[in-house]
């Protein structure tokens, strides 16, 4: 498992205690997802203004976002033998890594969001990654209200597994 971090933000300065998180929640991810794969992610960590720039360059929405995620396949988690396949099959031949994509936190939003809801920044940075990693691997609220609730339990089971449950103080 490889997960790159571009950390741009200065909220949060001890890049060995992020790393360490965000593989844990990586790998947690992956296993309740029973994929039995090796995985690369990038993830860049950032603050509202950079994101905003983002979301407006490839969502066309003007305005700051928490999460972003830009996958490299386009997958469906509901055909479960069809996404192992494709995972597997775009697996590096070098690593046997599959690369997922990117996913862009901002850190500066995720700490707005850990105040406003009442738990701490860990617990909200590891829900966007889960949420990221979901977008990653074909899971999308936006389609419609069964996916979203698919996707929205998946999350929540995800992150009590990590012991990152909803009121989470850090």
């Amino acid at each position: 498992m490889t997960l790159l971090i571009d950390n741009r933000q200065s909220i949060i300065n001890d890049t060995d205690d992020l790393q360490s998180f965000f593989e844990t929640v990586l790998d947690r991810t992956l296993k309740h997802l029973e994929t039995d794969i090796d995985a690369e992610v990038s993830l860049m960590l950032t603050d509202n203004e950079e994101i905003r720039v983002l979301n407006r360059e490839y969502r066309q929405k003007d305005s700051a976002t928490d999460v972003l995620s830009f996958p490299l396949m386009d997958l469906d988690p509901f055909n479960r033998d069809e996404w192992l396949e494709t995972l597997h099959d775009n697996a590096m031949p070098d690593t046997q890594e599959v690369v997922l994509g990117d996913i862009v936190i901002s850190v500066e939003r995720a700490q707005e969001q850990a105040d406003e809801y009442g738990h701490g920044l860990m617990r909200e940075l590891g829900f966007l990654m889960v949420h990221g990693l979901l977008h990653l691997l074909g899971y999308d609220h936006e389609k419609g209200q069964e996916d979203e609730q698919i996707m929205f339990e998946l999350q929540e089971t995800i992150l009590q597994e990590l012991n990152l449950p909803r009121g989470q103080v850090d």
